[in-house]
């Protein structure tokens, strides 16, 4: 909680953002170095998910996430990612609609 703020006016005004980080190259070294990188840019550890092969004992790749609070009203704010379309277009073709 922060200081200065009620419990119930913190939750009011505080969203969480998340960012995630891919890793292809798992080791003791690249998980350091990413969690050093982003909990410097005041971002919080959340997890660290392996993604393993069935052949072998080492993860493949890792997922990193992290969260961090950010003002409830700016959150708002901030349209969602459109995401790509599946289909490319055809020319000529009307584009489909949402």
């Amino acid at each position: 909680m922060r200081p200065g703020c009620s419990r119930r006016a913190c939750a009011e005004r505080v969203a969480l953002q998340y960012k995630f980080v891919e890793l292809s190259i798992v080791s003791d070294d690249t998980l350091e170095a990413c969690v050093n990188e982003w909990v410097a840019q005041a971002w919080t550890l959340e997890g660290v998910r392996f993604v393993m092969h069935d052949s072998s004992r080492r993860p493949a790749m890792a997922f990193v996430s992290f969260t961090r609070e950010i003002d409830a009203v700016q959150a708002d704010t901030t349209p969602p990612r459109r995401p790509p379309p599946l289909l490319k277009a055809v020319p000529g073709e009307p584009e489909p609609e949402d």
